[in-house]
């Protein structure tokens, strides 16, 4: 027979049991809590010690109990993450390696739909972090456009400056078209020369824009300056980088040629996240949803209007022309 000391002994061992039990699923409730706040799409923006802030590009998602998401570097193609987990608070995301280092994300709950962090590389703290809420931008189409007008009278360079590397500027006018008289050298990439991007910003539009890009010639044409539509190649390995694509996230259609060396029209209609996109009058893209920015972007800020840009610091000499632009009628 059990005495009072043993009953006691056994309420005093189950309601350790009970506590403990209680205390690892308020643990598990409040990590649950803890990482619903972190789930979504964020706009990051990265502000190093010395240099300019620049943009990159989140999302997280749950399944199964684990963290999984995807990050948009700098430039370059949106990867999937190693892992996440929270710790102490923060949500600790392994971003993947880089060279030799492995990159971390050390980020804050969320305060009003807002993140901050910092970035490691092993043990050694970088960049700090921003992150805002991803805007839905889900628009509907527009009932009726304006009349097409020229963003490249054909003539010179109004309306239009160089950007990133500007003392390498290689973009002219000539003979009615836009050039990025940037050449091949045999055996060498011709890199570093200026991007241009237009003056005017833009929200939803229609656009049209014709191009000529030479074998193994390489530029983009930047959507609000945030998503690009891929001119040229990367040399084939994958379709999502190849002409005509939403650069990493949606191919061209299966079968499609690059069709580099002529002439070729683009026409995009682009509303809220969702593009549209028809070359030489083949549907290309057919209402899809971008979800955030591609490698390259001017910035994260996705909820305003945007310029157009065109990559020319990669190399070929590739020259655009008849590019006319039509915006929602009010």
């Amino acid at each position: 027979m059990f005495g009072p000391k043993s009953v006691t002994l056994n309420r005093v061992k189950t309601n350790i049991l009970l506590a403990s039990i209680l205390a690892t699923a308020l643990a598990s409730t409040v990590a649950a809590q803890d990482t619903k706040e972190f789930l979504g799409r964020w706009d990051m923006t990265v502000t190093p010690a010395t240099g300019q802030p620049y943009p990159q590009w989140m999302e997280l998602m749950e399944n199964g109990g684990k963290i999984e998401g995807r990050v948009q570097p700098r430039g370059g193609a949106w990867h999937p993450i190693v892992g996440a987990h929270v710790e102490s608070g923060k949500l600790i995301v392994d971003v993947g390696q880089a060279g030799p280092s492995e990159i971390s994300w050390e980020l804050t709950s969320p305060s009003s739909g807002k993140l901050t962090g910092m970035e490691k590389r092993g043990d050694t703290e970088g960049p700090t972090l921003a992150g805002v809420k991803a805007p839905l931008l889900d628009r509907p189409m527009p009932k009726k456009w304006t009349k097409p007008r020229p963003l490249f009278d054909g003539t010179d360079l109004n309306g239009w400056e160089p950007i990133g590397n500007v003392e390498n500027n290689k973009w002219v006018a000539r003979n009615g078209e836009l050039v990025n008289d940037n050449p091949e050298i045999p055996g060498k990439s011709v890199h570093g020369a200026a991007n241009i991007k237009t003056t005017e910003k833009f929200q939803d539009f229609k656009l049209h824009i014709e191009v000529n890009c030479p074998e193994g010639g390489n530029s983009g044409i930047y959507l609000r300056g945030r998503y690009e539509l891929q001119i040229g190649t990367e040399g084939g390995k994958q379709p999502s980088h190849e002409m005509g694509a939403i650069y990493s996230w949606y191919p061209p259609p299966a079968g499609a040629e690059n069709g580099l060396g002529k002439w070729t029209s683009f026409d995009v209609t682009f509303v809220g996240r969702h593009v549209t996109v028809y070359r030489d009058g083949k549907l290309y893209h057919d209402n899809v949803e971008i979800p955030g920015p591609t490698g390259g972007a001017l910035d994260s800020n996705e909820a305003e209007p945007g310029p157009f840009y065109l990559q020319g610091d990669h190399h070929g000499v590739i020259a655009y022309r008849n590019i006319t632009i039509s915006v929602p009628k009010k």
